[in-house]
């Protein structure tokens, strides 16, 4: 008896479209004015032929095998981010950040309430809950506005008069961090800036340098310095002090900020294609329209330490003595151990230096680089901040961070933790109206914040737009305020490690101040031996004459971790 083979039920979608369009034919023929029969005919003649082509295509297995209907599957994975987001999702639950971070900064933005009723919905007994400690004689302040002086501290007598800042900025606690023009539309920077200049808080270019959407309001600009030198650049990629200054001079840029690395993708670089550098983008950064627009991972105007510092000088010469400092994340401890210990033998220092988190944001990184390259926020926030009071520094150099600050409790964390001000870029973004769709990379961002094309831009009006940056600014330093005179404070600056309060475990909660490390005045000018384990370590290994280790065993540094731990 012969074997019957049974039919594949994978098939069963295709061969339905066969004997559908089959049936309209059939139809058509027997009435050819029907002109539902046409319509059938169309719609299972596209169908069959989709089969058709799937059956015979290469790159997919899935639709070889099941044509026709193998295409849900791409459709279904295609919204599967939008159907999490809005029905699946918790409202805690960060990825990156939670619909209920997403909604307060919506509802700031927009000057709604922002008011919570029946409590909160933290788990208050889960491990790493955090709080800030009130007082039973709550402050009063005037208002919100929270500033801070960057540049123009105490030098050395025998400092160079030529390298000290003579501009000093008054600088918002809260600012918006680097986001270049290009990585952002013109509407995005437009009203980003706008709204910077209405609330009076600062507006950091990002390396893309400074377009001509940044000047249309005149908002405060940190200028960015990235490793391609966009906007004071040679033709070859060098940096170039003529163009430089010209920019740097200009009474809209507040503050130089030199980049080392960001930290979602620390080390890296990049290359903007040569398809997206359009006329306005070759024009802000000084390179040929349709050209790839290189940015180095490391910069070529310095090698060493003592030379980074001699740059830090220069440009705050040749910017006329503006605050001029430099931004990073932490990698290896020497490195920035090297950089102290220049500072400590040329007598420059910056005027600041902003810490940016490994959880900070980009427009498009690799996978391994966003989730496993630099050291996230805390710790290396923590590092920065302890190095320079070890070495008595920490008076001359003020400190900025950045990595997923949305609200106001956070803010005063990393005050508490060292930072005197904070930037945000994704929370800015939010208030211009982002969904976080995760498509920044594709240009088809649907809100018109991260894209190029000119049409989708126009769903970004800009006055709107701009009045919604000014809100969230303003709202969050209202609760910051609010949280400072519940503190009993009079300023966010006056918030330490000994107001927050971590829960450890169930029965176990433990001050902020006896988990991380603090280092006393001083500490690092004399012998190590009872200081934390990464100064025993890494200190003896920096050199201000070298990124390099001054000693590597035969396997590499046989060296242990750093733990920001007390």
């Amino acid at each position: 008896m012969p074997t019957i083979i049974p039919f594949p039920a994978r098939y069963s979608a295709f061969v339905l479209c066969v004997l559908g369009l089959v049936a309209c034919l059939a139809l058509v023929l027997a009435s050819p004015h029907l002109w539902l029969a046409w319509i059938g005919v169309a719609a299972f003649a596209v169908l069959t032929g989709t089969g058709v082509h799937d059956l015979r295509q290469a790159r997919h297995a899935i639709l070889r095998n099941y044509p026709v209907i193998g295409h849900l599957r791409f459709l279904l994975e295609f919204i599967r981010p939008e159907i999490r987001q809005y029905f699946i999702e918790s409202d805690a639950e960060a990825a990156p950040f939670s619909r209920a971070q997403r909604s307060l900064v919506y509802q700031r933005a927009k000057g709604e309430p922002d008011n919570r009723p029946f409590g909160t919905q933290l788990n208050v007994s889960a491990a790493g809950y955090e709080w800030i400690n009130h007082s039973m004689q709550p402050t009063k302040l005037d208002g919100h506005d929270f500033r801070i002086v960057i540049g123009g501290t105490p030098q050395p007598a025998d400092a160079n008069l030529a390298q000290v800042c003579t501009q000093p900025y008054s600088a918002s606690v809260f600012n918006i961090s680097a986001m270049s023009f290009g990585a952002l539309s013109a509407n995005a920077i437009l009203a980003l800036n706008q709204g910077a200049q209405m609330g009076g808080f600062a507006h950091d270019t990002g390396e893309g340098s400074i377009s001509q959407h940044h000047r249309v309001h005149g908002g405060d600009l940190i200028w960015e310095i990235g490793s391609g030198y966009f906007g004071c650049r040679n033709d070859d990629g060098t940096f170039n002090a003529e163009r430089f200054t010209a920019n740097a001079r200009d009474p809209q840029v507040k503050m130089i900020e030199i980049k080392l690395s960001q930290g979602a993708k620390p080390g890296h670089g990049g290359v903007l294609p040569a398809a997206k550098v359009t006329p306005e983008i070759a024009a802000a950064r000084g390179v040929p329209v349709g050209v790839d627009c290189v940015s180095p991972s490391s910069h070529s105007a310095f090698s060493t330490p003592t030379e980074m510092m001699h740059f830090v000088a220069k440009l705050r010469e040749l910017s006329g003595g503006k605050p001029t400092g430099f931004k990073f994340c932490l990698g290896h401890p020497w490195e920035w151990f090297g950089i102290v210990k220049a500072m400590q033998a040329t007598g420059i220092t910056p005027d600041f230096i902003v810490v940016d988190g490994a959880e900070g944001g980009t427009g498009a990184a690799p996978v391994e680089f966003s989730d496993h390259v630099g050291a996230p926020l805390q710790e290396g926030l923590l590092l920065v901040h302890n190095t320079l009071i070890g070495v008595n520094l920490r008076h001359r150099i003020k400190i900025g961070c950045a990595a997923k600050v949305i609200t106001a409790f956070d803010v005063a964390r990393m005050m508490a933790l060292g930072a005197d001000w904070c930037n945000a870029a994704r929370g800015f973004m939010m208030a211009l109206g982002c969904i976080q769709a995760q498509s920044c990379h594709t240009g088809h961002c649907p809100t018109g914040v991260t894209t190029q094309d000119p049409v989708r831009q126009q769903a970004l009006v800009v006055p709107t737009k701009a009045d919604r940056v000014r809100n969230f600014h303003r709202s969050t330093l209202h609760a910051l305020q609010e949280l400072v005179q519940a503190a009993g404070l009079d300023h966010p600056q006056q918030i330490t490690a000994h107001h927050i309060v971590r829960r450890i475990s169930d029965t176990e909660v433990r001050l902020l101040s006896n988990l991380v490390m603090q280092v006393q005045p001083g500490a690092l000018l004399g012998p190590l031996d009872h200081q934390h384990t990464v100064f025993r370590t890494y200190w003896p290994l920096a050199s201000a004459q070298s990124f390099q280790p001054v000693t590597q065993g035969p396997h590499g540094l046989l060296a242990p971790g750093f733990a920001m731990a007390a």
